[in-house]
């Protein structure tokens, strides 16, 4: 597909890129696997449990008058806290999920967690070796969320904020953008045959949504306005020499043949700060967390066991000096 980068990319996308939502806590539901005490669901009226000495446990959290209780299951209270954290936990699976199905989802999935946790402490799997490296890895994996989540927090100045959107921007004021249809066909004679059509007065965006392939041909093949290095070369090329109202002859790329109109030609506007804050929030957020852990690799080194020590290459003993020829007059 040939489309270009939305106008939710503002300033420009390969600058301040949007991430994907955040897997923080992702974790969590590993967590949950040693109990409902780990994620703060609480007994009622119930001892903890006794643990090994080297088994992670973590201590009843205290009620909190305003973390209200919404379920409970098998004696433990399921709090509006455990519901935020498992609705973040589970992400994009809740994506799709009408929203007044989805508390009822998410308050089933914790009843799930809780009851099968309880049948395994029953089982006694929290006592085995495996449940135990397993355990430690999946602490450690949120420790390391929650400690990345606070480099990047700190990392949220004004400063550094204002001073990512004024590199990123400052390129951007002199550059100019177009906006273009397109028709996009299989072969050559296809697209020449919709170039005849629209000499003769078709529609333009009528025929894109009757013949192109593109996924924007229900738009009239519209593709809004792109800078040149947003398109594939060939594309680029001809739409920016091209002016408003020109109709192109078939032009070939990767994709397939194209038919292109030109619609309008500008200076690419730059947006307002507090329009692409998100996206710069999020490059910041990034770029400090990258340089923390790049930090944490310079300063810790990685020493392999599991891998033979390469000895030194021992120096080679220096040739013997060439013996002098005998004296052929002796």
């Amino acid at each position: 597909m040939i489309r270009p980068l939305s106008i939710a990319a503002a300033a420009d996308a390969a600058i301040l890129p949007v991430p994907p939502r955040s897997r923080l806590l992702r974790t969590v539901a590993a967590l949950l696997l040693a109990g409902p005490l780990v994620i703060g669901c609480s007994e009622q009226q119930q001892p903890a449990a006794k643990q090994p000495a080297d088994t992670l446990t973590t201590a009843p959290r205290a009620a909190d008058p305003n973390d209200k209780v919404v379920a409970r299951v098998a004696g433990t209270d399921i709090r509006e806290s455990d519901v935020a954290t498992a609705e973040e936990d589970l992400g994009s699976e809740l994506e799709n999920v009408a929203p007044d199905q989805k508390r009822e989802q998410v308050v089933a999935y914790l009843a799930d967690v809780i009851t099968a946790a309880r049948a395994a402490e029953a089982a006694k799997l929290a006592e085995t070796e495996g449940f135990r490296r397993r355990m430690e890895l999946q602490r450690n994996k949120l420790l390391m969320g929650l400690q990345l989540q606070a480099v990047g927090k700190e990392a949220l100045t004004d400063e550094a904020l204002r001073k990512v959107y004024d590199d990123a921007t400052k390129t951007l004021r002199n550059e100019e953008e177009v906006r273009a249809r397109h028709i996009l066909v299989e072969t050559e004679d296809e697209a020449k045959a919709i170039a005849e059509q629209i000499k003769g007065g078709a529609d333009f965006a009528a025929l894109a949504k009757e013949k192109s392939k593109d996924p924007g041909a229900a738009d009239g093949g519209d593709l809004g306005y792109f800078g040149k290095e947003q398109m594939v070369p060939e594309f680029s090329t001809v739409a920016f020499q091209m002016y408003p109202g020109q109709v192109s002859n078939p032009v070939k790329t990767q994709f397939g043949w194209h038919i292109i109109k030109l619609e309008d030609k500008r200076q690419k506007v730059v947006p307002e700060f507090e329009q692409v804050r998100d996206q710069v929030e999020a490059f910041v957020t990034r770029k400090a967390q990258t340089d923390y852990i790049a930090k944490l690799r310079a300063e810790n080194k990685i020493e392999r066991l599991d891998q033979p020590t390469t000895p030194p290459a021992e120096k080679s003993a220096p040739e013997a000096a060439p013996k002098a020829a005998p004296d052929a007059q002796k």
